[in-house]
């Protein structure tokens, strides 16, 4: 759902509610038709079963610090490495 094969489809009652489900869409890469009846309920239902499936972030890891021969020495001497816990 929100591919150009299979759109989400929307019905609300006014251009601006319209407007900003298209905008809300847009910024998530959807394809959406939103259709404009004022007599009709509201019905956003696409929209709010894609927001509520939508993927996590992908979480990002970083790398532990590698400590240079020049770095202070992790130890906390306050010396550099090369002196201190290097040859360890």
């Amino acid at each position: 759902m929100g591919t150009k094969k299979k759109p989400a489809v929307v019905r609300v009652q006014t251009e601006e509610r319209a407007l900003e489900i298209t905008r809300l869409c847009d910024e998530h890469g959807w394809i959406v038709i939103a259709g404009v009846e004022p007599d009709e309920p509201e019905n956003i239902d696409d929209v709010k079963r894609l927001l509520k499936h939508r993927p996590a972030a992908p979480k990002t890891y970083a790398a532990p610090m590698k400590t240079g021969p020049n770095d202070y020495c992790p130890c906390g001497s306050g010396l550099k490495y090369k002196n201190c816990c290097m040859g360890k």
